[in-house]
């Protein structure tokens, strides 16, 4: 198992995640909607998209 490799995709997808979600968020008020998130809501959606990122920066064996 490398570490530094897991480490890295780790913190990737950690950087990542925030950005994804608020270009969905931006996305979503452009197109007429409104959100309202409270701070648990947003740690929650933050943690699955990295969940989700993580996934999808590792190699298909």
């Amino acid at each position: 198992m490398d570490y530094k490799k897991s480490i890295l995709h780790l913190v990737i997808s950690l950087f990542l995640s925030p950005i994804i979600v608020y270009i969905i968020l931006l996305a979503a008020k452009t197109a007429g909607s409104s959100y309202e998130m409270s701070h648990g809501e947003t740690f929650i959606i933050w943690l699955l998209m990295a969940i989700v990122i993580n996934l999808s920066l590792k190699e298909k064996v």
